[in-house]
């Protein structure tokens, strides 16, 4: 908690603003029973009826005050709370977009998310019902035992028993109450996890038939979220019908002692009735503390967790002395380049060194599980190599300031992932000054115009999120031309041609080599057909380099490859 409080900085003035209405309202309620005592005593029971009246209007100018601090300050303590949550989601959402891939997969994107909404939403209450209750509580108890003292001192007994016997409830309360939040928090990142995973592996899981099994896995989740609430409140329950046994047991023994006082002349009935309300002013103030204690553990839980995120140094940073490119373009060079993802047995691939030079068609083949995905995750820097290293225009990558890097290169992901909007607006993405004209040339070479043109709002059809109301080979279009509309140097299509029909993939391929003459495309691939043509095709086997060459030479020499080969075309097609 104490690490997220610099985040109040630019409320500094609201702050001491609430303050000032708390405790405005805190001193009117102190001195109501104080007024009420003097109307009772000097008024009521003398039969002054100017008296009462004068009182009287005291008494309603005081409580009016009172309500005007009370809603000012709820104002300003909601003004301050949600714009500390905003500012955090900010200051969260930046950090994590900072992230590397690695960041990514220690923490995990159900945790994330998590921690992103519901934790900031738990500090962020905590701030708009805290700020009165730390504020106020302390001053009405405080300032009631003050008050109740100098009513009659004698009577003050009374809390000296039953004040430390509250707190020592509450102390043993939250014992057992804290650890319960904090795992309630775990729990439910848990249940975030499975649902997520069930949402975007629905088609899986219907065609495989495991809805029952996945409604077992979600109920055991969710069941374990539940219990762990159901006990906390079972707990939290039990705090109420026990604060107002202390607070009615406290009423009876101040009447009882207080009737004896007055039955001895030594107390005033109004002095009675005032040490009563002070009394209840103190006791409900603990009670403010004790629902504190409800709220505080469950947001310290979450601060630590949003302060894991914020804490989180991203392992792939720009050099202090970043180095420029110059007038290059398009050229790529692995230079023994070896790679192993965090916590693997072996690498991922080893020792890889190859040149790609403008304007011409590199292709990446091997086997599933060979690391083609995994190198050309390496131009971009999505990670870093372990040793080795991959040469952009060539500058080291480590070297160059990442958003210098990436803006040299359109990138489309093995799995395309397009975002809620229209068509224009998700082509547009690559380059956001992009004008029409461009982006329906950019649909055009990816083969996209003609699905596009068909839809009902053309451009304008709006896409769902992750593109789920269109085939898998109308997303791959769209990815594509979303990284050709950005024109760089370097083109790198990671299978962006598997769930296309032979014909388009056909198609592409000619449009694509008319429209990069002076850019350097890497294409990694499954199918031969795509990649036939290619200047130069790198064979993985297992993370190594198996062969490089052209079709021909590859067939001849290149034991994988030929296999490769084989098992998608005859041998009338290989001859």
């Amino acid at each position: 908690m104490i690490k997220l409080l610099p985040g109040l900085k630019p409320y500094t003035l609201s702050l001491f603003l609430v303050i000032i209405f708390l405790l405005a309202q805190s001193l009117a309620e102190l001195y109501l029973p104080t007024l009420m005592s003097d109307l009772v005593d000097n008024g009521m029971m003398k039969g002054d009826s100017s008296y009462v009246w004068r009182f009287g209007s005291y008494m309603l100018l005081v409580a009016l005050l009172s309500s005007l601090c009370s809603v000012a300050a709820s104002y300003l303590s909601s003004i301050i709370g949600m714009g500390f949550g905003r500012d955090t989601r900010n200051l969260v959402f930046s950090q994590v977009e900072n992230y590397s891939l690695h960041e990514f997969d220690q923490i995990g994107t159900a945790s994330l998310i998590n921690r992103t909404t519901n934790d900031i939403t738990q500090v962020q209450t905590l701030l708009v019902i805290g700020l009165r209750f730390m504020v106020s509580a302390p001053i009405m108890c405080i300032g009631g035992i003050i008050m109740a003292y100098s009513k009659d001192k004698h009577l003050t007994l009374i809390l000296v028993v039953v004040l430390p016997l509250m707190l020592a409830f509450i102390a043993i309360l939250a014992r057992y109450v804290v650890p319960l939040f904090r795992a309630m928090q775990s729990k439910l990142d848990k249940v975030n996890l499975v649902l997520r995973e069930n949402l975007t592996g629905i088609r899986v899981i219907r065609a495989f038939n495991r809805l029952k099994k996945e409604t077992v896995r979600f109920d055991k989740a969710n069941r374990d979220l539940s219990d762990t609430a159901i006990r906390v409140n079972k707990i939290m329950a039990s705090m109420h019908p026990l604060m107002m046994i202390f607070l009615n047991l406290t009423s009876i023994a101040i009447i009882w002692f207080g009737g004896l006082r007055i039955a001895q002349n030594s107390m005033q009935i109004g002095d009675m009735m005032a040490f009563i309300q002070y009394a209840m002013q103190i006791m409900f103030s603990i009670i403010m503390v004790t629902f504190m204690f409800v709220m505080i553990p469950r947001a310290e839980a979450s601060a630590v967790r949003i302060n894991q995120v914020l804490d989180v140094q991203p392992q792939i940073l720009d050099p202090a002395d970043a180095k420029a490119a110059g007038d290059k373009r398009g050229y790529v060079e692995f230079r023994d380049v070896s790679f192993a993802y965090p916590g693997a047995e072996k690498p991922a691939i080893s020792n890889i060194s190859f040149k790609v030079r403008p304007g011409e068609v590199t292709a990446i083949i091997g086997g599933t599980g060979s690391g083609k995905s995994t190198l050309v995750n390496l131009i971009p820097r999505f990670y870093d190599v372990v040793s080795g290293s991959v040469l952009v225009d060539g500058v080291d990558v480590r070297e160059m300031r990442q958003q210098e890097l990436r803006s040299k290169i359109g990138f489309v992901p093995q799995s395309p992932i397009l975002f809620s909007g229209t068509i224009a607006d998700n082509i547009r993405y690559g380059k956001l000054d992009a004008t029409d004209l461009e982006v329906h040339h950019a649909a055009e070479i990816a083969q996209a115009s003609e699905f596009i043109q068909a839809m009902k709002d053309g451009y304008q059809s709006v896409i769902a999120q992750g593109g789920t109301n269109l085939s898998g080979g109308q997303k791959q279009r769209l990815a594509m031309a979303r990284a050709l509309i950005r024109k760089p140097g370097i083109y790198v299509l990671d299978d962006s041609f598997s769930a296309l029909d032979f014909k388009t993939d056909a198609r592409l391929r000619a449009a694509l080599k008319k429209e990069i003459v002076d850019s350097t495309l890497i294409i990694v691939a499954q199918r031969v057909s795509t990649i036939m043509d290619a200047d130069q095709i790198i064979v993985l086997d297992e993370g190594r380099i198996a062969g490089i060459g052209k079709h021909k030479e590859l067939l001849k020499n290149c034991q994988v490859y030929y296999e490769i080969v084989s098992s998608q075309l005859s041998q009338e097609e290989i001859a």
